[in-house]
């Protein structure tokens, strides 16, 4: 059987690893990431404390192991809360571990009581390892892989576990409590539990930080920094998914282009940076107005793009008009804002590029004709003999 000492060393490494893994997350900004990679360091240093004063520790050696033990408990917990976007500190939980510091101070330096110790240090450990396990498998997101969240739960449970029977055995007598390197059963069953499930509380951290920033990452690559609504490319994916269901469903489709009018001349006579919030002002106003099921991207500079779900020509239309009335009735930094649009509907047998095409024709349409209106396209490909509808204020 492994020794005490042996199993503190193994320990203790294990710690040093963790703070090595978890440290190079720092750079990422993952929020949590600093109070575990410190959580594990303190875990290391109360480690190597009692290795340092060996089997007979003095009063203020125990209570420094335990403080720094008790320091690294509430730092994981305080690191999971805020990695999931809760305030990570709580004034009740604090007023408690203040209570607990005082306790073991006491049962420690002026009426020594050795069962009082491990009963109060076993359940802030409990505790910790319980609210740990529950805050991952709380956040675990309902899409998607729930695999890391589950992970590093079943690794806090499994060491709450032993700690809660600990404490039962502590408070019945059954077993008596022992010092850090003391050789007893409950010793090596608590040592090798926490060299088993720390390492994979700290992979799991990792796991979950990684989620993260996968889901940064898509983001990155899906939505468009400046407006919030999907990039180009990732419009064309999601709208071509759509229109396979819809097709398959013989559903309706219908598309619309719209664009910004005079961009470039609020560029050049207030500033890219009222330019910049005229599109962002644009993306909220049709975002706001679109249902669910809709579907906006912006397909490059002032020009986006409107997916209609189960939509005629005619109604997308008229939901596209009562949009464009909204951002024209609604300046933003003094500028009045407004747009044009060309709307099609997408047939039978269609590609959205060409259903794209004619939107982007009836578009141009509507630039020609004044801006500030919404054209409908005809249901054919000759462009150049189209007869186009005009919708403006509601009327066709």
């Amino acid at each position: 059987m492994l020794s005490a000492i042996a199993l503190f060393g193994i320990l203790i490494v294990s710690c040093l690893m963790s703070v090595a893994i978890l440290g190079s997350l720092l750079r990422t900004a993952v929020a949590g990431v600093g109070r575990w990679c410190f959580a594990y360091a303190l875990l290391a240093s109360a480690s190597s404390w009692v290795l340092v004063v060996g089997n007979q520790p003095g009063p203020g050696a125990i209570l420094g192991v335990l403080l720094l033990t008790l320091g690294a408990v509430m730092l994981l917990v305080q690191g999971m809360r805020q990695f999931f976007g809760l305030s990570p500190v709580r004034r009740d939980e604090s007023v408690a571990i203040v209570i607990v510091v005082v306790a073991l101070a006491y049962f420690t330096c002026v009426s020594p009581d050795l069962h009082a110790r491990v009963t109060l240090a076993s359940i802030v450990f409990a505790y910790g390892r319980i609210t740990v396990g529950t805050l991952a498998l709380r956040h675990a997101p309902r899409d998607g892989t729930r695999y890391a969240h589950r992970f590093l739960a079943a690794a806090a449970y499994l060491g709450a576990l032993v700690h809660l029977a600990r404490i039962v055995a502590a408070a019945s007598g059954v077993v008596p409590p022992t010092t850090f390197l003391q050789l007893s059963l409950w010793n090596v069953l608590l040592l090798g539990l926490a060299v088993v499930t720390l390492p994979c509380m700290s992979i799991g951290m990792v796991m979950l930080a990684h989620d993260q920033l996968a889901r940064r990452m898509e983001k990155l690559a899906t939505i468009d920094e400046l407006t919030g609504v999907l990039m180009r490319r990732a419009f064309m994916s999601r709208a071509n998914l759509l229109l396979s269901e819809a097709q398959e469903k013989s559903r309706r489709l219908s598309i619309a282009i719209l664009d910004v009018d005079n961009f470039k001349a609020v560029n050049d006579g207030f500033g890219h940076a009222v330019g910049d919030r005229v599109l962002a002002r644009v993306a909220s106003v049709v975002s706001d107005g679109l249902r669910s099921c809709d579907l906006l991207g912006r397909l490059g500079g002032e020009e986006f793009a409107i997916l209609f779900a189960d939509t005629r020509k005619t109604d997308a239309a008229r939901m596209a008009n009562a949009l464009r009335l909204v951002a024209e009735r609604s300046p933003d930094d003094g500028v009045r804002c407004t747009f044009s649009v060309g709307v099609s509907e997408i047939l039978p047998g269609d590609t959205l590029e060409s259903a794209m095409a004619r939107a982007d024709a009836a578009l141009y349409m509507a630039k020609a004709a004044g801006r500030n209106r919404v054209v409908v396209a005809p249901e054919t490909d000759e462009l150049d003999t189209l007869e186009f509808v005009r919708v403006r204020d509601g009327s066709g």
